[in-house]
């Protein structure tokens, strides 16, 4: 148990323990990260052991984390620290509806609907989302103050897939369905069973089976009618009683197949209390009692009848039927074709009794092998000894988990990366595993389509039937190039960088018809989709070869006015830049882009770095004889935190239109985001506002979130 003040994952606070179940104890925490308070369940120490249970336990919560509905406790993190495996959850105030029924004795029959269509649309969703609950009951439903009901506890809860058999009858017993108790085949309709039965319980205030041990009552649900409703909630509605019957079928394929079919029954129940539209899968005709006519009674009391008359209405079992005898009138009726699960249960009884003897019987051979072996009974050499260590050694290795004797079930898993997922289809089939898919992820080695990830890992040993779960590529991201032919190289290196590519070079080349220091052409080029961290290769005009040539000179340390005057005159073009120095006096420049002693044509852009910490960030441009001053345009601006945002990696995108066009810039991105959050960004030089939408990552994909307008003002 965890004491109170104990943090995990350096970030979950412990309140105080708020319950316990069979596998996990519940704790109130205080997540510092988020400002909130969640319900952080902690495996308990027994299990901690358990690799292979430890490995099951995460991947269930994260696809219970997956589930999103209003009918569902929400699943925010997973996480183990220092030895504690937990789950960090949405905190529900409320009360369980086992304590709801306890306090009420029985709920109304409105009531008890209206809970039970909640209760079934968030199981539908799990459902639909490929997880069956496996333990649905009433301690794992909560009604909370605000009298939302919703399901918790996917504890135990298992992605559905061909091979979901139980390994042991799991959940509780009381509302486990008769698959679960015998360990066969689960899958949604075991939910539905025990919903059923959590029905049942809030109209009668009871369960339908009970007993002194649990085995008792596993029995029961495999062999036993429950009582009807009715007989305790005598004012129940038909169609509701009928709807229980039909959760509750022994025989899955009697039962509802799906809760959006349980949903549309107890809401036409409401409008229609005593219909009959609930249809009830009939019996084998084998099965159907036989109506005996008053006739047919008359003659049964006069002797009318022989034995063999009523044998050919009422079906003599199939022993005497063979041996021509009656059956006697003391001897039960055993029906070889009943459909119900008696038979099926006791031949798994059978089976469970030899694989008993079976794995006994080799026990005790081993263990007399030790023994004699120890007393020296054995006069064999050293290699006869390996020999039969290595035979006993396999023999009990060849014994599965049943008792019988089989050949190992382990496979190695092959690779599937790289593959599309037809062809990662084919080659798991192969190895008589499944794949399933988990999302998409961007990619810059992979592309849109093919197979990048996978779990379990290419050559490690799984059981058959195992699952691949695996992520598809969806292809690096790229951005369309904008036109920037004709730009001054300060507004291409703008709408470029506004524009999300970060990797710019520049190349000069003179020209005829491009002004100097305006941009020729651009690689790759205008309209091609490019990578943002792609090489970007802008050609600058430096005017027409018979341009006339300049030498330029130092101008370190002069002030910023004469520096540009000189320049000027030499027909250049001058850009300012600020910067901080304690080399020079404040308006003098600090360093220059062409040095000294450089021949250059006329008409060629240089920059001065001036020393003025006031001014950093901003930019002048001057050239023949004018001024243009330009400057940077920044917003400093407060994101208030989105009731949507889950806790995890993030992306913010600034949005502008540009000359017409939308450009889209990441400002900022990580692990995770802390609100009111204070944006600090440039944007597009001259455009005044624009939009930051915020994205999650969740399922493999980047969700928006939430969107803020915002505003951008020049800083000179």
């Amino acid at each position: 148990m965890l004491k109170a003040g104990t943090v995990l994952g350096e970030r979950y606070e412990i309140v105080g323990r708020v319950g316990s179940g069979g596998m996990a104890d519940v704790y109130k925490a205080k997540d510092h990260k988020l400002n909130r308070f969640v319900a952080v369940k902690v495996m308990k120490s027994e299990f901690r052991e358990d690799g292979t249970f430890i490995s099951k336990f995460r991947r269930e919560a994260q696809s219970a984390a997956r589930l999103a509905n209003p009918n569902i406790v929400n699943v925010f993190d997973v996480g183990e620290d220092m030895g504690n495996y937990y789950i960090v959850m949405e905190l529900v105030e409320g009360i369980t509806l086992k304590e709801y029924i306890s306090k009420k004795g029985k709920l109304s029959v409105r009531e008890a609907t209206s809970i039970a269509i909640q209760v079934c649309m968030g199981l539908a969703a799990a459902h639909q989302a490929g997880i069956v609950h496996r333990d649905v009951k009433p301690q794992n439903i909560i009604i909370s103050t605000d009298g939302k009901v919703k399901v918790t506890d996917f504890g135990i809860a298992r992605a559905a897939s061909s091979n979901t058999i139980s390994a042991n009858a799991m959940g509780s017993v009381h509302y486990s369905s008769p698959e679960q108790v015998r360990g066969g085949y689960s899958d949604s309709r075991s939910d539905i069973y025990s919903l059923g039965i959590t029905l049942y319980e809030m109209v009668t205030g009871r369960v339908p089976f009970d007993g002194e041990t649990t085995v008792a009552i596993a029995i029961k649900h495999l062999q036993d009618e429950m009582d009807p409703p009715s007989k305790y909630a005598p004012d129940l509605p038909y169609s509701l009683e009928q709807i229980i019957y039909k959760c509750t079928q022994k025989s899955v394929d009697r039962r509802y197949q799906s809760m959006n079919d349980v949903i549309n029954d107890l809401k036409h129940s409401l409008v229609e209390p005593d219909g009959r539209f609930v249809t009830l899968t009939p019996l084998s005709d084998h099965a159907r009692t036989v109506v005996i006519t008053p006739e047919e009674q008359d003659r049964i009391r006069s002797d009318g009848y022989t034995r063999t008359d009523i044998s050919q209405k009422t079906y003599t079992s199939t022993a005497a039927a063979k041996s021509g005898r009656e059956l006697p009138e003391d001897e039960p009726y055993d029906d070889p074709y009943d459909d119900s699960d008696d038979g099926l249960s006791g031949r798994l009884e059978k089976a469970m009794t030899i694989g008993v003897f079976v794995i006994g019987a080799l026990i005790i051979c081993v263990l007399i092998y030790f023994i004699a072996r120890a007393a020296g009974l054995f006069s064999m050499g050293r290699g006869s000894e390996e020999s039969n260590q290595v035979a006993v050694e396999s023999t009990v290795a060849a014994v599965g988990d049943n008792g019988t004797t089989e050949s190992t079930s382990q496979v190695e898993v092959p690779v599937i990366v790289g593959m599309s997922e037809s062809e990662a289809a084919a080659k798991a089939q192969e190895a008589n595993l499944g794949i399933k898919y988990m999302g998409e992820k961007e990619s810059e080695e992979y592309e849109a389509g093919i197979i990048m990830e996978q779990d379990p890992a290419a050559g490690s040993k799984v059981d058959k039937n195992t699952t691949i779960y695996y992520y598809r590529s969806s292809g690096r991201t790229t951005i369309t190039m904008p036109d920037v032919i004709g730009a001054s190289l300060t507004d291409a290196q703008n709408a470029l960088t506004s524009a999300g590519f970060s990797n710019l070079q520049v190349a000069n080349a003179p020209s005829e018809e491009v002004p100097i220091g305006n941009v020729i052409s651009v690689s790759p080029g205008v309209g091609e989709n490019v990578g943002p961290t792609d090489l970007i290769t802008l050609t600058v005009s430096t005017g027409s070869e018979n341009a006339a040539k300049v030498t330029v000179s130092s101008y370190g340390g002069l002030p910023e006015d004469q520096a540009v005057a000189a320049l000027q005159g030499m027909g250049l073009i001058v850009r300012i830049e600020y910067g901080s120095s304690d080399r020079v006096n404040v308006g003098d420049v600090i360093k220059q882009s062409i040095s000294s002693g450089t021949e250059v044509s006329v008409g060629t852009e240089i920059t001065l770095t001036v020393n003025n910490p006031d001014m950093i960030g901003q930019t002048g441009t001057t050239g023949g004889g004018a001024t243009i001053q330009t400057a940077s345009w920044t917003t400093n601006s407060t994101l208030d935190a989105p009731s949507n945002y889950q806790g995890g990696p993030f992306r913010l995108v600034l949005q502008q239109t540009v000359n017409g066009q939308t450009v889209e810039t990441t400002v900022d991105e990580g692990d995770y985001i802390d609100f009111p959050y204070q944006l600090l960004c440039k944007g597009a030089a001259g455009v005044s506002e624009g939009k930051v939408v915020m994205y999650e990552l969740y399922d493999g994909d980047y969700i928006s979130r939430a969107s803020w307008p915002v505003v951008f003002s020049s800083a000179g």
